[in-house]
Parts: C-alpha cells; structure tokens; sequence
C-alpha cells in the first residue's frame, strides 16, 4: 500500500481538512506510485496562516544570528541525506539522478548562504542635517510569507525562497507543486529536525485552485514568492495588487544561446546540448533558441544533430541515462502540440516524436527535438515550450544576433559563445536579460548572484544573492535626536 503523506500544520501532521488523497505517480514509470498526498482546501490554508502569525513574534524575535545557526543545521541535515532525497526527487519529476543530485545540493547551498546572512543582515548609517542627531535604516520582517514553487526544481527553488525569509525573521507556509510534493515533505522534516519552532514552517499541499488562490488571497498572508508561468504569474499580480499585497514573481524564459564564427565550436556543442536538454528542457533557464552566425551554420547544426540523436533517453535512476522524461501526460502533450506547429513553420532536423516502446513505454518521455531555419517570429521561436524542443535561427553578424535574441516577450537568460573580448563585452552591454553567461550555457546559477530576469520574466525582484533580502524585508529609517530641543528639518537650517 502507498505511503499517506500529510501537510505539516503549527509543527503537527494532518490530513487535509476533507480527509481526501492525490496520487504522485513516477512520470518515467505510472506504475511506479511515489505516494498519496492531502488533497487540502483553503479550511488548511486558513490553518496554516493562523499557525504562522501565532509563531511570528517570538521567531521576529529569535536573533538573526541564532536563526542562522538553525539554517546551519538544515544544511547539514540536507546533507546527510542528500542521495535518498534526490532518488525520490528523481522518482516524483523525472530528471535524471545527477540532476537531482544537484537540485539538492543547492539546497545545501542556500542554507549555508542563508545562515552566514544571520551575521550579515546589514542596514545603512548616514550624515543627518543636525547637530547631536544620528540616523540608520534597519531591515524588518514582513510577517507570513506564502511561498508557491515549482516542480522542475522542487528542493533547489523551494530553499530559495524559505531560507532568506526565514533568516529575515519571517514565518512562511509553503505550497509546493502538485507533481513533487514528497520533496517538500522531506524538506520540512529536515526544518524540524533542525530546530525551526512549531508553526514558524507550515506545508499545505494542494492544487492552485484548492490551495494556492487562498493563499494569495488570504489577509494574513503579507508577501507572495511564486516561480512559474507568465500566465499564472499576472493573474496572481491581479490578486495582490487589489490587496496591495507584496510579490515576487519569477516568471518564464525563451532564453537563446548565441555562436559566433570564432567559437570554440565544440564547447558551444556541448553548452547547447546541456543548455536545451538538460532537465528534458524543463528550466525556465533552458535553452529553446541557437542563434548561429551564418558562415558556421551549417557544420554547426550538423554536429548538434548527430549528437542529440544519441542522447540516452529513460529512467532518470539509471546513472548512464542522460535525459529524462516530461513530467507529466499534460506537458508531453504539449511538447507534442508544438512539435506539430514547428513542422508547419520550420523544418525538422531530429527528434519529433514521443518515446512509447519497449522500457519507455509507461512514462512520458519524448526525443530531442530540433528544428532549423526558425524565424525570428516563429511561434516555436517565441512561445515557451517547457520542453526538449529547440529552434536554430540564423544571424547575418553580432548585431543581427543580439537582435534576435532581445526579440522576445521573456528576458531571463542568455548566452554568447565567442573568443572575442569585444563582442563578449558589447553582448554583456546590449542583451536584455537578467543573466548572461560569456562561454558558458543558459543554465547553472549559483547562489552567491542574483537570479531573475527582464520584461515578462517578472516583476523585477530578484532570488538568490544577498538581493532576495529586499523581497523579504521591510526598510525602516531611524532617527535619533538627542540635543534636547526640537530640531525642524528643511527649516532650521542657515
């Protein structure tokens, strides 16, 4: 019989409110059932958020560099059992173990992060106009913080969030994605273990429907961080802007990797592979678009094609298997609808269709695809897939390629392979985007930068790096006025 996972409510586990279950099943194999989960209701939200505000003030009050100690703790138990988290991981989403393996770790890594910041939560010191007068600003908590993550990265986006709100004396209730919802359970239980108070971390699993639009809308809920697609993310900026509710949105990407004619060609090979069908291209950071400058096209693509078609395809448990399944039918179906559109705009080069027979034939896998002679304005050039599907597009020079790249709705990562100083430089200048790597492919960030991105990528915060303390802290402005008499700025001035 499956395992019955339950939310984690004021330090206590419970089943949902109507005592019903989900299924997660494992996409590389349905028969595989990981476990069954609360199907919870915004009765367990409303739970939730009490149990959070009960906890506020004394966690507020904890000092940051204790609550730092706490995520030290987290780090090391994450640690511990970094391989049986990402097997499960695998289990419930489908990427491979090396993946996984790397999800966890920057888990592990935003903990460390996140505690050293116990010890760094640095406010300013400035000149006031007065005599005997001192001003500072100082950062204060918001109060609960409803965290929404995503499947494709169920550890590494979830510790994003929790950690820095946490450090900044927060207390949070986190609604992980209906497809990897175990994680977040062993997530919470390496909280606990840790010594993070009762009711300081809740989990309420659940739909979008059932549990994420209450929690947005919920009034005790003062800030919402959510990962996901642009669709979702401007209908939740609805909802808060109609109760003036802080957001952090981290959106969508169409991010392209640009080759020049001076490139080490088979380290632009080996970044574009990696970049479009690592994680079965499921990355808000994947790379859906090669932009090649033309007098390489041809021997480029023909590279890349050969290579692709032997990528290994299967269960992402197997340590020689290099590309996974979609995560679920829905999204392979997807995957599906707009291979079909590409085949009407562009033309078809490798891959095209899903994967059903022999050892692949109960999961939801599907062939690298890759189309070329892609318009700019193609709708596969433009849409996000989410998916092994990549689009080639040709570029006259530099500027041309630039162009191409900045000729999107989406501006979260980007990338430009040359051995030219200059055109690196001029690239770093010119592309719209939150992220651009010189060398190197549109995924692989690192906790110690800023992640994020421009345009219909988000609403401008930023995760990671000492920056995601804006999101998840309020500034307050000091001032000290011991002269003993009244002091009139902008008036009792000479």
């Amino acid at each position: 019989m499956a395992e019955r996972y339950l939310n984690c409510i004021g330090g206590d586990w419970a089943p949902a409110e109507s005592g019903e279950f989900f299924e997660n099943r494992n996409p590389a194999d349905v028969n595989d059932l990981v476990g069954l989960f609360p199907k919870s209701s915004s009765v367990d939200v409303d739970r939730a958020v009490k149990a959070a505000e009960d906890a506020f003030d004394a966690w507020r009050l904890t000092p940051a560099p204790k609550r730092g100690e706490i995520l030290y703790r987290l780090g090391r138990i994450l640690q511990d059992r970094k391989e049986e988290i990402a097997r499960l991981m695998t289990r419930e989403m489908g990427k491979i173990i090396k993946e996984t393996r790397g999800d966890v770790q920057e888990g592990i890594d935003t903990a460390f992060y996140a505690a050293g910041e116990g010890r760094r939560l640095f406010g300013d010191t400035c000149p006031v106009e007065f005599r005997n007068k001192f001003g500072m600003s100082v950062r204060c908590p918001v109060g609960v913080c409803g965290l929404i993550t995503p499947w494709n990265f169920p550890m590494a986006i979830a510790t994003w969030k929790m950690f820095p709100a946490l450090i900044c004396g927060n207390t949070v209730v986190l609604k992980p994605a209906s497809d990897t919802p175990a994680s977040a359970v062993k997530l919470v239980e390496a909280a606990i273990e840790a010594g993070v108070p009762a009711g300081v971390v809740n989990l309420v699993h659940g739909t979008g429907s059932g549990v994420g639009i209450p929690l947005v809308e919920h009034p005790g809920v003062r800030l919402i961080s959510f990962t996901g697609s642009s669709a979702v993310g401007r209908d939740i900026g609805e909802r808060c802007g109609k109760r003036l509710k802080r957001l952090s949105l981290e959106l969508g990407g169409k991010n392209a990797q640009i080759v020049m004619a001076d490139a080490d060609l088979d380290l632009a090979l080996e970044g574009v592979l990696w970049g479009a069908f690592g994680t079965t291209g499921q990355r808000c950071t994947a790379t859906s678009r090669l932009i090649l400058h033309k007098p390489i096209k041809e021997a480029f693509l023909a590279m890349l094609v050969e290579r692709a078609k032997r990528i290994r395809v299967g269960n992402g448990l197997d340590e020689s298997v290099e590309m996974g399944p979609l995560v679920n039918e829905g999204q392979r179906r997807t995957v599906m609808e707009y291979v079909a559109i590409g085949k009407s705009e562009s033309r078809l080069v490798a891959g095209g269709k899903p994967l059903a027979e022999g050892p692949l034939r109960d999961g939801w896998f599907h062939e690298p695809t890759i189309f070329a002679d892609v318009a700019p304005s193609a709708r596969i050039a433009q849409e996000e897939i989410f998916g092994p599907v990549l689009a080639v597009i040709d570029a006259e020079d530099l500027d041309d390629a630039i162009r191409i790249l900045n000729g999107t709705r989406y501006g979260l990562s980007s990338s430009i392979y040359t051995r030219d100083v200059n055109a690196a430089f001029k690239a770093i200048r010119d592309i719209e985007a939150g992220i651009t790597y010189v060398n190197g492919p549109t995924i692989g960030a690192e906790v110690q930068l800023p992640f994020g991105g421009v345009k219909d990528t988000g609403n401008g915060h930023r995760e990671a790096s000492h920056t995601v303390l804006d999101t998840f802290s309020e500034w307050k402005s000091i001032y000290v006025d011991f002269s003993g008499t009244l002091q009139k700025a902008q008036i009792d001035q000479d």
